[in-house]
């Protein structure tokens, strides 16, 4: 009977951590199944939703029991930041009507709330170094199965799960071809790739402390599936932060194997290169002198980064490829499309719209970029820029700019203004500030566990200049997660230093 009693202390005294630990293995590895899909919005309520709402009414029971305890300095600043959301949601829903869905820009606020409570729920349960190391080695086992699940996508047809547009955002089992852009169980290649360059500079961290093979193995795994997913952004922002990273710790050998490994893998899988090249071409195209249009001629296929239609104009107009077949292409096409809209009625009219419109088609040498750059360059970027002009202060509200912006700072500064935006950076850099002055105080070993999250810390901020990094889903409850278990970690040893 007393081991029984027993038993039951221990589970009591370590719930929240147990759940934790599941929690960590369920973020990335169950796949973004729909429960209720979201009106008017194809985002969705799921799975993990339910998980972390257990996960928060059990921490506050047992912090009302006093089995756990709160990291009061970070009560402030995110309550702050907190204030900020929701002035900018209650200002924009109900004054100036620019949150034209109250019930969405609702949700987006809680959202936040949502992710960032996974940072005081980490950094309540490391009591202890072995705390600590036990939650942090489930983390890492969680990453090798990501990266076995990538493997499997890749050669053995297993399924994904995707949010990348509204359709398939409803929870269709998708199996993917073989040009596709592996996701494993993450909603896109893109959210995928932005966890594994969290991952990477804390995996050499603990193998250079621990000098253990397994992380080595770990870091080589991760550093393929990040290839497949063929991301450039996330690739720029592992290459920077790792470099960084070793040269930082004087790591100068294993440094010269990484690069010769990167180099390796990357001609080995292939795509990122093809990618690369695409990202600024030297392109001939057709702008229509009374529009703007841009009109360019490519084959739109699965294997090949279509160019978008931001430009620039090259100083050399000197004649280059011939385009009057696809000047008459562009004719056909346009007058088919006048003709069905009703713009044109007549024989008469059809010859005069073609005439007038092959006259102002005029060729132009010009370098273009790739449409993922050409959309942030013309639409989202210059889209959260006018949010943030109508109100610099409170931006224009959550969920003001649609579900995505391809940029964190930008979303920032366009939905929560300066006040939103300063409240939020100040979390980040007080997390920093207390691991950076935490780590100073110990042994070399330890410095370098701190020193793996500060630079994936940093290879995620690179990351949020592109893509949104902190919106996503899987990446945002692992990043505050792993924030409050090394805050747990830091904040109890530089306590005892």
């Amino acid at each position: 009977m007393s081991k029984l009693l027993n038993w039951f202390k221990q589970l009591d005294e370590n719930l929240v951590k147990i759940l934790l630990i599941g929690f960590i293995f369920f973020v990335p590895l169950w796949p973004k199944l729909p429960l209720k899909m979201v009106d008017y919005t194809y985002i969705a309520v799921r799975f993990d939703d339910i998980y972390l709402a257990i996960l928060a009414f059990i921490f506050l029971i047992q912090l009302l029991r006093k089995k756990v305890l709160l990291n009061k300095k970070f009560i402030l600043p995110f309550f702050v930041f907190l204030v900020a959301i929701f002035a900018s949601f209650l200002w924009n829903a109900y004054i100036t009507k620019l949150i034209r869905l109250p019930h969405l820009g609702l949700l987006h606020s809680l959202r936040r709330v949502e992710y960032m409570i996974m940072f005081f729920i980490a950094s309540s349960v490391i009591k202890t170094k072995k705390d600590f190391f036990q939650v942090i080695s489930y983390f890492f086992i969680s990453v090798l199965i990501v990266i076995l699940y990538s493997l499997g996508q890749k050669f053995l047809n297993f399924p994904a799960v995707q949010t990348m547009n509204p359709e398939y955002a409803k929870g269709y089992i998708l199996y993917l071809t073989p040009d596709a852009r592996i996701s494993a169980t993450f909603g896109g290649h893109y959210d995928l790739a932005i966890y594994l360059v969290l991952a990477i500079p804390m995996i050499l961290s603990f193998y250079f402390a621990k000098v253990r093979s397994f992380y080595l193995y770990l870091f080589i795994g991760a550093l393929l599936i990040l290839l497949y997913t063929s991301s450039r952004s996330s690739f720029i922002a592992y290459f920077v932060a790792t470099v960084a990273f070793l040269l930082f710790t004087r790591k100068f050998k294993f440094l010269i194997f990484v690069l010769i490994l990167t180099a390796g893998l990357m001609f080995t899988t292939g795509e990122i290169t093809k990618r690369f090249l695409k990202t600024f071409q030297v392109r001939r195209i057709l702008i229509d002198d009374r529009t703007g249009a841009v009109y360019i001629g490519q084959t739109i296929t699965t294997k090949e980064l279509p160019a978008g239609s931001f430009y620039v104009k090259l100083k050399d107009q000197s004649k280059g490829d011939n385009l009057d077949t696809f000047r008459n292409q562009v004719v056909l096409e346009r007058t088919r499309e006048a003709t069905i809209s009703g713009e044109i009625s007549t024989l008469v009219e059809e010859k005069k719209y073609m005439a007038s419109l092959s006259a102002n088609l005029r060729p132009v040498n010009t370098v273009v970029s790739d449409i993922s750059l050409a959309t942030r360059l013309q639409v989202e970027w210059p889209r959260a820029i006018d949010a943030f002009k109508k109100n610099p202060l409170l931006g224009t509200g959550p969920s003001s700019l649609t579900e995505a912006t391809d940029g964190d700072y930008f979303r920032w500064l366009g939905e929560l203004g300066l006040l939103g935006t300063i409240a939020f950076l100040n979390i980040l850099f007080l997390i920093l500030k207390t691991i950076w002055v935490g780590v100073n105080k110990l042994s070399f070993s330890e410095k370098l566990i701190g020193y793996g999250f500060i630079f994936g810390f940093f290879a995620l901020f690179i990351n949020a200049s592109y893509i949104d990094a902190f919106e996503a889903s899987k990446v945002a409850y692992t990043f505050w997660t792993l924030a409050g278990l090394y805050i747990g970690y830091y904040g109890l040893k530089y306590e005892k230093a």
